[in-house]
């Protein structure tokens, strides 16, 4: 049956409460995910006092499940291999992690605060074909409480269009803890968006992107993604790692070339 408005609110905080213990109780964790926990927790944030549906409940679930699986990946240092290095300092990592597959982490120190970095990649999401020439079109389908969105993203053709159009539906959850900012998300299902015809339905997941300020230099931001795709359809390996490698060195590249040229718009969080 479903639960009652008061179980239903106690649920979300034992959910919060419990992925926050796992998320962040892991062994050995990086410098940046100590800072978090030093700043208070990280998921386990009281949400909007709402009345969710059954259904919102799974997705905020699914949200919170991707940033902890997106951050216990990246939290653990043995394995990663050199995919790309470039001579401005970006670098893209991977590793085959089981249950997942293989996950890509790129690394770059963008010149800009954090806040002009949070305002482009959540507040302004949907504006990211603009400038964003491997993404068409992102649109919010819904969004659930402050932190959850479920999301709709068709990506260009790549790779002299030996991959297709993919289309993606994901979970995406935003946090936000003193001077750090996760942005996680995977594939989720949603009814009102079924598959198109000619387009292929890949899968994200679980993915992350980390940012805060460069201690040694606050009005500078590293950014951390872990990305983590199924691009579905038949495309050999060697295919598949180059453009997701390309993709994400792409992606560092127009948004600086996006952040230089554009004036910050009035920064909201």
């Amino acid at each position: 049956p479903p639960l009652s408005a008061g179980l239903r609110q106690q649920a979300v905080l034992a959910i919060g409460q419990e992925l926050n213990r796992r998320a962040l109780g892991g062994p050995t964790p990086g410098a940046w995910i100590s800072q978090v926990r030093r700043r208070s927790s990280l998921l386990g944030s009281r949400l909007e006092d709402t009345l969710y549906s059954d259904q919102e409940l799974a997705y905020i679930r699914q949200g919170e499940e991707a940033m902890q699986k997106a951050l216990g990946i990246l939290s653990n240092q043995e394995g990663w291999k050199k995919e790309n290095q470039q001579t401005n300092g970006d670098k893209v990592l991977s590793k085959v992690v089981p249950d997942v597959g293989k996950v890509f982490r790129l690394e770059v120190v963008v010149d800009q605060p954090m806040e002009r970095l949070y305002e482009e990649l959540v507040e302004r999401m949907e504006a990211m074909g603009e400038w964003n020439p491997n993404v068409k079109e992102i649109k919010v389908l819904q969004k659930i409480g402050k932190d959850t969105v479920i999301t709709h993203e068709l990506a260009a053709e790549a790779a002299g269009n030996l991959v297709g159009p993919r289309d993606f539906v994901s979970v995406r959850c935003a946090k936000r803890r003193g001077s750090t900012c996760v942005l996680a998300g995977m594939a989720t299902h949603f009814g009102e968006m079924p598959e198109q015809k000619g387009v292929i339905r890949g899968e994200h997941g679980p993915t992350c992107m980390v940012l805060h300020p460069l201690a040694e230099s606050p009005s500078k931001t590293k950014l951390t993604w872990l990305l983590s795709i199924d691009l579905k359809g038949w495309l050999p390996k060697t295919i598949i790692n180059q453009v997701l490698s390309q993709t994400q060195v792409d992606f560092a590249n127009h948004l600086r070339k996006h952040l230089e040229s554009s004036p910050a718009p009035e920064a909201r969080c």
